[in-house]
């Protein structure tokens, strides 16, 4: 046993114990995935820049997606995959993502805010 110059032994060193790997665990996978999933919804959100301007920030005649409520995005690509909301391109682009993706492009653009995120 090991002491202090005072005499006294020190306290016993802890090792983390299962709970403890866990806990470290989910404190580190969380923020990871939300980050991975917020890289893959700007990667799917970038494909809608040409027409839709970057951030969503459209310029002429395209409709902004920038700061688009979540469930009016997605109530719009489900019209567009079903044809019930005519288009010329459109319908295509809807039928290529999953429910997934296109979730993840809603809650992208909603977060941008009117500004597309500038500010």
């Amino acid at each position: 046993m090991t002491f202090h110059r005072n005499g006294t032994s020190p306290a016993p060193r802890r090792r983390p114990g299962l709970v403890g790997l866990l806990s470290l665990l989910v404190a580190v996978a969380g923020p990871a995935q939300a980050g991975a999933d917020g890289v893959k919804a700007r990667d799917l959100a970038a494909s809608c820049a040409a027409c839709h301007g970057t951030n969503g920030l459209a310029k002429g005649d395209f409709p902004k997606l920038a700061g688009l409520d979540r469930s009016a995005f997605i109530a719009a690509f489900s019209a567009f995959r079903s044809g019930e909301r005519p288009a010329t391109v459109m319908h295509q682009h809807a039928r290529g993502y999953t429910d997934s993706e296109i979730a993840l492009m809603a809650d992208w653009f909603a977060a941008q805010g009117a500004d597309g995120g500038r500010h």
